[in-house]
């Protein structure tokens, strides 16, 4: 999911102390951390909504992880990205069986073809920093959520390996929790893992709040 703009979150640190930081917990100077890790994080997302009968991966991408709750945990798994490029080809996953995973090109922003409370939990996964206006997305993924439902953001933090790498503007911990708190989510917590290379944020769609304007 790409995004013309970028909100204002501060400045960016400068590319020399981020590979100061990075030299300093034995991080490597290339990608190859991440590709190590996905497996794991896909496992811990689908650990985390393994109650969940219906995800929506907003930002699927390739469909890699929607593709992985579908098969794994047999959940119905909707993917949306605004570009369809990438996406699988899904008779080819079906092989002559059914498959619980569907894929859409959609703005993550206007999800018209889902009524409130359609499902049960929403994933982002290296999405919310591509989005021009996060809190339009996140208001709209709150409005398709159950009362109880879950939503989950896996991304890059500011300050990370990952800034050393791409150099694009992330959030920190406490901008994401802002950033949930004001489109109306409970029980926010955030946190970093993987020697603080990822943020790891989820907050609850509340039966008793209004969704943010």
């Amino acid at each position: 999911m790409r995004a013309a703009t970028r909100t204002d979150r501060g400045t960016i640190p400068s590319r020399r102390s981020v590979e100061a930081e990075g030299r300093a917990v034995g991080l490597p100077d290339d990608d190859g951390f991440y590709d190590k890790i996905k497996p794991r994080l896909c496992s811990q997302i689908g650990e985390e909504l393994r109650e969940a009968r219906c995800v929506l991966d907003l930002g699927c991408g390739e469909c890699e992880l929607g593709r992985f709750l579908a098969e794994t945990y047999s959940q119905e798994v909707i993917g949306v990205d605004l570009a369809d490029g990438s996406f699988p080809d899904l008779q080819e996953l079906r092989g002559g069986a059914p498959t619980r995973l569907r894929c859409v090109k959609a703005d993550a922003g206007r999800l018209d073809f889902l009524a409130a409370g359609a499902v049960d939990a929403v994933v982002m996964l290296w999405a919310l920093h591509e989005l021009a206006q996060a809190r339009t997305v996140l208001v709209e993924a709150r409005r398709v959520l159950r009362p109880g439902g879950e939503l989950l953001i896996v991304d890059f933090p500011r300050g990370s390996l990952a800034q050393r790498l791409w150099n694009e503007d992330y959030f920190t911990p406490q901008q994401a929790f802002d950033l949930l708190a004001v489109t109306g989510y409970a029980d926010i917590t955030v946190r970093l893992v993987e020697r603080r290379q990822v943020l790891w944020a989820k907050g609850i769609r509340s039966a008793s709040k209004e969704l943010a304007s």
